[in-house]
């Protein structure tokens, strides 16, 4: 099942949200995030285990066209 995270989650007023097929996938576009946006390169041990509590599985509800 496809991921989400929600920086705002962790940094209210981020509007930055990553999508993907797998957590690696997600923590690896927030790592990229996090060192343009916030300058951090090297993420310690409780910054990385706070990102990765904030990845949930991507629920949004799909409709289907008319007439499908």
């Amino acid at each position: 099942m496809a991921k989400v995270f929600y920086c705002s989650d962790l940094v209210p007023g981020c509007s930055f949200e990553a999508r993907g097929n797998s957590s690696e996938e997600v923590i690896a576009e927030i790592a990229d995030h996090i060192a343009i946006v916030y300058k951090m390169v090297n993420l310690s041990d409780e910054i990385l285990a706070m990102v990765c509590k904030a990845v949930h599985e991507d629920v949004r509800v799909r409709t289907r066209a008319a007439g499908s």
